[in-house]
């Protein structure tokens, strides 16, 4: 992957400047280190040595018995991302000395001091069930050190820096998981960065898009990707598994309804959001026979499908997509509009009003897409244990014939969408689909448990938040050498304090349905609302929420509409 530009090594020092052969980024490894007796340095003078990719300092020191010496390494990395190839070198240089300077005791101190301001936010204290406890601090853990906003030209690979799989590269998982953590636990800033990396993105995107055939600033964001560029190699992910934009969208949707921010809105999000929406206008076609717009040959959450028609989940959220941008191109560009034309108002609002949706006949079942019900109505439950999971143990073929979902699709839609349906509707179509799913998916389980808390069945949401929650930590999957499940560990967050705790940030404000596992005497967490900070705390009997900022927040506990006074706790029966 790499090529060698500069190398340069001498006494306790040595440099590395490297570039990727295809990305062209230039990396800059500095290097400095000290040598100590108790608290004394040491003067050495080690030998240097040099090859491909490669700097050396070696030395011997005889050591008295009984006495401590202690090594003490720097190490800066720079790149390109940040600085100009010119100043490169210097910069990781002076980086690397500032930090020899200062030393390891002021490091680490900075170190320490970081993360207990990211634990009093993120941290959730689980009493009664140390193996609950432990999973989801893991969790919490990984996610921070994969992430923490400083950058917006960074985002989150689905193994962070935990293992090579996946290659570091960007995937949806981070709207649609990743985001709505770092909302909840972090100064909004940190959120708005992963949405600003996707604007600066937005020209690849539509580059992108024009090399399928899409024009007039229509944008396809890449299913994988390090530089806004599609990097993925198989056609059915790249072509089909278009859902990706969706999440990028209501990423945007998301953010502003817990920070309020229509600032960002207006510079950042409305061109992403309009470039998306153009996509999606172009990707529906007019189905005469059906009188409605269809989406033909896409593949959706569900990849144990491919290359299937109107896909429900698809089509909703691009329908959802096209609105949402009518509503704020009518918000922002007030009445002398020039952000969409009327020609291009009228199109939008015709497909938004005559979309196709796959449904079961008879009942509010949303199929997952057309001729779902031509398969072998089986469930789980049918599948010998020996041939689990089965994209371990069954033919390509095989599986796609199959009924079994890999993770949640059309329940993904109703986890994104619930205020758009109501509670049955919602059972019907957990009660259909789940029994049909077999989670091979990391992301799977943490929509079920959301879900499962929302129609009450607080056992089948427990279960699955056990499966969620420590499946690197004891390597349910026998994978953890490929790298962890950093998005799934946001996921896992998520069966908490969405799923168990039940806290939703609507557009209509903040909503709290507490409920708490047989298992748990208590637990506590902290969330941020529109820029507030809450503490929530639920056990057996009751839930406690106290403001600990500085304003008033209103909020819906148990479909009661309270106030709570900055400083004040409120507290209700669970």
């Amino acid at each position: 992957f790499w090529i060698e530009d500069s190398k340069k090594v001498d006494a306790q020092k040595g440099i590395i400047c490297g570039r990727t052969k295809k990305t062209n980024f230039s990396v800059a490894t500095a290097m400095r280190f000290s040598f100590w007796k108790d608290s004394e340095l040491l003067t050495i003078h080690p030998n240097i040595a040099e090859r491909e990719f490669y700097v050396e300092n070696n030395f011997e020191h005889y050591l008295e018995k009984g006495t401590p010496y202690t090594l003490k390494k720097y190490v800066a990395i720079t790149s390109t991302m940040n600085h100009s190839e010119f100043e490169l070198a210097a910069k990781a240089i002076s980086r690397v000395r500032d930090a020899y300077t200062g030393g390891f005791d002021k490091l680490r101190q900075e170190h320490e001091q970081a993360w207990l301001k990211i634990w009093e936010n993120a941290d959730i204290v689980i009493k009664g069930d140390i193996a609950a406890q432990q999973g989801i601090r893991f969790n919490i853990f990984h996610l921070y050190q994969t992430y923490t906003g400083k950058n917006a030209k960074l985002n989150i690979g689905p193994k962070g820096f935990t293992g090579e799989k996946y290659g570091g590269a960007t995937y949806w998982d981070t709207e649609a998981y990743c985001l709505p953590f770092y909302l909840k636990t972090a100064d909004p800033k940190i959120a708005q960065q992963l949405l600003v990396y996707r604007y600066n993105h937005l020209n690849k995107a539509i580059e992108n898009a024009e090399k399928l055939g899409f024009k007039d600033g229509a944008a396809l964001y890449p299913m994988v990707t390090m530089n806004g560029e599609e990097c993925h190699n198989e056609w059915e992910i790249t072509f089909e598994e278009i859902h990706r934009n969706g999440a990028i969208a209501f990423g945007i949707y998301n953010y502003v309804r817990h920070t309020g921010d229509r600032d960002y809105l207006k510079k950042y999000g409305f061109p992403v959001l309009l470039g998306i929406a153009r996509f999606w206008a172009q990707r529906f076609n007019w189905s005469e026979s059906k009188k409605a717009y269809v989406m033909l040959g896409v593949t959706g959450p569900n990849e144990y499908e491919n290359n299937v028609n109107n896909n429900w989940y698809t089509n909703y959220i691009a329908r959802w997509c096209i609105d949402y941008c009518l509503t704020i191109n009518a918000e922002i560009g007030g009445t002398n509009n020039k952000l969409m034309s009327e020609k291009e108002i009228g199109a939008f609002r015709h497909i938004v009003e005559n979309v196709y949706f796959p449904v079961l006949e008879g009942t509010t079942i949303f199929l997952q897409q057309d001729g779902f019900m031509d398969k072998e109505q089986l469930s789980v439950s049918d599948l010998p244990l020996n041939e689990r999971p089965i994209n371990q143990h069954w033919s390509w073929d095989r599986i796609l014939r199959s009924i079994f979902i890999k993770q949640a699709d059309v329940l993904q839609g109703l986890y994104l969408f619930e205020d758009h349906f109501d509670v049955e509707t919602i059972r019907a179509n957990f009660d259909f689909y789940e029994p049909k799913t077999v989670h091979e998916s990391s992301l799977s389980p943490c929509v079920h448990v959301i879900l499962a808390a929302k129609i009450g069945n607080l056992a089948k949401a427990y279960e699955l938040y056990l499966r969620t929650s420590r499946l690197d930590l004891d390597d349910y999957n026998h994978e953890a050498d490929e790298g962890l499940h950093i998005t799934s560990m946001a996921g896992t967050w998520m069966s908490v304090v969405e799923g168990l705790a039940g806290v939703r940030v609507h557009e209509s404000g903040l909503e709290i349905n507490p409920t708490i596992p047989e298992a748990w005497d208590s637990y506590t967490f902290r969330i941020l609302y529109q820029t507030v900070p809450l503490e929530v705390s639920i056990d057996k009997s009751k839930v406690s929420i106290k403001n600990i900022g500085d304003k008033q927040v209103a909020c819906s506990v148990k479909k009661e509409m309270i106030q709570i006074n900055a400083g004040e706790e409120y507290v209700a029966n669970v």
